[in-house]
């Protein structure tokens, strides 16, 4: 138990941090958080949860868009990072390792299909740039068509290929060539393919746009589509990789296998940033000519790779992915009870694994929730493209009681946001 006058001094010390992350870092997004219930300096992380420094408990449903699938400061892969720290750095990333060798060989045997080489980086944007920059180095063609809605990543390609113009107006004109339709319209994409289309991105889950899963018939008419126009089909796994939607990858649940696969987030088990490109091996014709494309100093460092096996091995080794689809459905089994509760706010809800989306009546009720939410004890974040949808993305070792506390916080939230009013649709 805190006594008053730590807790006293712990208070000043929050109200300290968050007047500097607003004077010095971005005071926009700290307004953002506190009006969504979530101006919290993180403490001590654990497992499923994560505690304010001030002490307050919070089961953690954000998890920074699923990057920590392993758990909030998962102890094996804690101890891997600590041993590998007294003899690695982070290794030249001109110069080949075995520690480089060791994560590609596993991401070849782990990812479906013949998907064999792989391109590394630090983040997510970063892999999708090279994704872009490969399939228009292989087909000699310039035209990428993603989705309205889809989200990529805010570098240079990855951000043109973006389909919210909120995030682009600022930086116009874009790279050129890119074009957007509807997401699981298969022939919008079909009418937008062209002689010069070079490469078709998606999202298996769009998660941004607010968690919309592509249909089986979309994946697979799209990997059709691009088989005969001689088009590269890119699947951006960032969120939905690594145990997510209840299979290591999403597009298991299918069978479709793309061109390329781009994976980052909880490949570094939430201890050090690392992304990865992974592609198959007639598009390894362009980097056999051009072997130095893409560099990054950072990306795929050997500290990175030590981390990225880890927990990919733990993963595997705990069944992770089955865990998450098992507590996929103890979450579904409660939100049938929450529809038919509350039919006037919460119209629908959309769900792989564990990435799942609450679609409330109107843009004012995901901040609303986020904040009451917060005042019951759990983390959770409405859409950017959408703020009438509730994210939940806990990690994928939540434990069955943890499950039934976050469903009890949005039985409790939603009847105080039914008690405010304001549920009417716009």
């Amino acid at each position: 138990m805190t006594d008053k006058k730590t807790k006293q001094k712990l208070e000043a010390i929050k109200t300290q941090a968050l007047a500097d992350f607003s004077k010095y870092v971005n005071p926009q997004k700290a307004r953002v958080l506190k009006n969504a219930g979530l101006d919290i300096i993180e403490g001590k992380r654990e497992g499923a949860a994560v505690w304010d420094i001030t002490g307050e408990k919070y089961i953690d449903c954000i998890t920074s868009a699923g990057s920590f699938n392993v758990g909030r400061r998962n102890p094996e892969i804690v101890e891997t990072l600590k041993k590998a720290l007294d003899e690695f750095d982070l290794g030249s990333f001109i110069v080949c390792s075995k520690q480089k060798a060791d994560l590609a060989k596993k991401l070849a045997e782990i990812t479906p299909g013949d998907l064999q080489y792989v391109t590394y980086g630090s983040g997510g944007g970063e892999a999708n740039d090279f994704a872009i920059k490969l399939a228009r180095g292989f087909t000699m063609k310039t035209e990428v068509i993603s989705t309205i809605k889809a989200y990529h990543g805010h570098t240079g390609f990855s951000l043109a290929a973006i389909g919210r113009d909120e995030y682009k107006k600022p930086f116009y004109p874009m790279v050129p060539g890119f074009k957007h339709v509807p997401y699981n319209d298969l022939k919008a994409m079909t009418d937008a393919v062209t002689e010069d289309t070079a490469a078709i991105m998606i999202e298996p889950v769009q998660g941004e746009g607010g968690i919309y899963p592509a249909t089986g018939d979309y994946l697979k008419g799209l990997r059709a589509l691009c088989d005969t126009n001689d088009i590269v089909l890119i699947f951006d796994e960032i969120q939905t990789g690594f145990g997510r939607t209840g299979k290591m990858f999403c597009c298991e649940h299918t069978g479709v296998v793309p061109d390329i696969l781009t994976v980052a987030k909880s490949l570094g088990g939430n201890l050090y940033p690392i992304s990865a490109t992974i592609y198959r091996e007639e598009l390894n014709d362009f980097v056999m000519k051009y072997p130095f494309t893409h560099l990054s100093t950072f990306g795929g460092s050997d500290l990175g790779c030590i981390v990225g096996l880890a927990a990919i091995d733990y993963l595997i080794k705990n069944k992770v992915p089955d865990h998450a689809a098992a507590m996929g459905e103890r979450f579904q089994k409660s939100f049938d009870g929450l529809l038919k509760k509350y039919p006037d706010l919460l119209i629908e809800v959309r769900r792989m694994g564990l990435m799942m989306g609450l679609q409330f009546t109107n843009d004012s009720i995901g901040p609303r929730m986020s904040y009451q939410l917060a005042q019951n004890g759990v983390m959770a974040i409405y859409t950017g493209n959408d703020p009438s949808v509730m994210r939940l993305m806990p990690v994928l070792e939540i434990q069955p009681n943890e499950v039934d506390f976050v469903i009890e916080a949005l039985y409790t939230s939603m009847s105080e946001v039914i008690k405010q009013g304001g549920i009417e649709k716009y």
